[in-house]
């Protein structure tokens, strides 16, 4: 079975490529096993989203803003490594 990949898509217009990259390292530092690759996708418009496989966890319209890292960690895991620690970030806050 493919490891599973995650897309950032990020908003060229609202130069939000370096808010992007961030998450990318937190992902690939946190699910370095887990994880196939984190693909950054550029597109306009506002648009901020985060889809993990076919499913979007998170998109800045719909979910207001964006994410903290731990909530968006925790997202992630709950997908791709149930089981797995995450340590400060499992908790609630973080």
């Amino acid at each position: 079975m493919a490891e599973p990949r995650i897309v950032i898509t990020y908003c060229t217009q609202c130069q939000w490529l370096l808010r992007a990259q961030w998450y990318a390292g937190e992902l690939l530092t946190t699910f370095a096993a887990e994880v196939g690759e984190v693909a950054l996708v550029p597109a306009t418009g506002g648009m901020f989203r985060i889809d993990v496989g076919s499913e979007c966890v998170w998109n800045r319209k719909r979910d207001g803003g964006f994410p903290e890292i731990g909530p968006l960690k925790r997202l992630v895991r709950d997908r791709i490594a149930p089981g797995k620690d995450l340590g400060h970030s499992d908790r609630v806050g973080s």
